[in-house]
């Protein structure tokens, strides 16, 4: 018997239960990067209360797992859950309603498993949050053999291809000389005023930026005291553009302005690079069909909006490795609130979070359904993904 799409929103909608279920521990029990015992604990117990062998700890985090359904050869798609929160604001990204979803999405294909004509499994993700569980996944080989790679993100808006940015953190430190401030300033040589000199450069360039690049940091150390002069400051500077190589070139902007800074103050400075994620490569032919199951649900979705900014996820480094989309879907009024914010938070927790959480799960099963069965669909997903490979 083949598989039967048709009955894929009823099997969601019959999972509902324990998928707001585990959405709402998840949010109850915020859990950060790599942390995230107990959220990774319940989504194996779900996977395993319909019967499905779950691998735990792939990839050498404790955190991360996967299970698989379908048969062995065939084309092959995963399905991606983030569970992590973030500190204070606990699940202001709503990543409990991401692990749901993907949750959702997977044991209602897994309901049909012996007529699927291909393998889908759904990996657990962790620390999307600064921490690269995805970038780890990759480097480990979970991702080895994927046709395809889906998730989504909750927003104040629907959105099928939106741009995330590619990203690096750096943490730049001073070293100068002390002296009294008031009896011999003379003598001294201030990291801070180095430090706080490199700001002012680094906005001075911003006229320089491509549209999208984002450049922000904080001070993490002003000094010692009010009558020393500082001996020691630092800062951490967030870089983020919509390319590799303008990230390239921005990062280098900013480390020679604090490199000026330092050579004016005669301060030593030293730059060390955290690595962040790669931009969003999304998957047009993928995100289209995904966005022709969502209209089907009653959620019509535009593919970007100038409107709206960006932040950076690891699923971009996914997306240059698999072919891969990350649409996203409103759990509250659009402006009302966004991303890391406490009452986005609270949107997380609600009816209508749940509610899109559920109409996740389904256009994503109906989208895994179809790159399973139809060899149209898979051929355009390639195609698409070798030429923006191909730049």
């Amino acid at each position: 018997m083949p598989l039967d799409p048709a009955r894929i929103p009823g099997d969601v909608d019959a999972l509902a239960p324990v998928l707001r279920d585990v959405s709402a521990k998840i949010h109850a029990h915020p859990e950060l990067r790599f942390d995230e015992h107990r959220a990774s604990a319940w989504l194996c117990e779900a996977v395993e209360g319909e019967g499905l062998a779950v691998e735990r700890g792939v990839g050498g985090l404790p955190t991360a797992f996967r299970a698989r359904a379908g048969r062995g050869d065939g084309p092959r798609v995963a399905i991606l859950a983030e569970y992590d929160a973030l500190p204070e604001i606990g699940h202001a990204c709503g990543h409990n309603l991401i692990a749901a979803g993907a949750l959702g999405a997977f044991l209602a294909l897994a309901r049909q498993r012996a007529e699927l004509p291909g393998t889908v499994e759904i990996l657990g993700t962790p620390a999307e949050e600064g921490g690269g569980g995805k970038i780890r996944l990759l480097e480990a080989g979970l991702f080895e053999g994927v046709d395809a790679a889906i998730m989504f993100h909750p927003f104040d808006r629907d959105l099928l291809a939106h741009f995330a940015l590619a990203s690096v953190w750096l943490e730049i430190a001073f070293k100068g000389t002390p002296s009294h401030a008031a009896i011999a300033p003379w003598e001294g040589q201030s990291a801070l005023t180095a430090c706080l000199e490199t700001f002012r450069l680094i906005d001075s360039q911003r006229v320089h930026f491509r549209d999208g690049v984002r450049v922000h940091g904080f001070v993490t150390n002003g000094g010692q005291a009010v009558n020393i002069i500082p001996e020691a400051a630092a800062a951490e500077f967030s870089v983020r553009a919509k390319t590799q190589d303008e990230l390239a070139r921005v990062r280098a902007i900013v480390e020679r302005c604090a490199r000026g800074a330092a050579l004016a103050c005669g301060v030593e400075v030293t730059i060390k690079a955290r690595e962040g994620y790669k931009d969003l490569v999304t998957n047009l032919p993928l995100a289209r069909r995904f966005g022709e199951h969502l209209g089907a649900l009653g959620r019509n979705a535009p593919e970007t909006d100038d409107d709206v900014g960006a932040g950076s996820t690891d699923m971009g480094d996914v997306s240059h490795a698999v072919p891969s989309i990350h649409p996203w879907l409103a759990i509250c009024d659009r402006g009302q609130t966004t991303c890391h914010q406490r009452a986005f938070a609270a949107c997380a927790a609600s009816e209508r979070g749940a509610e899109s959480m559920i109409v996740a799960a389904k256009a994503i099963a109906l989208t895994v359904a179809d790159v399973l069965s139809d060899d149209a669909l898979r051929a355009a997903i390639r195609r698409a993904f070798e030429a923006r490979r191909a730049g």
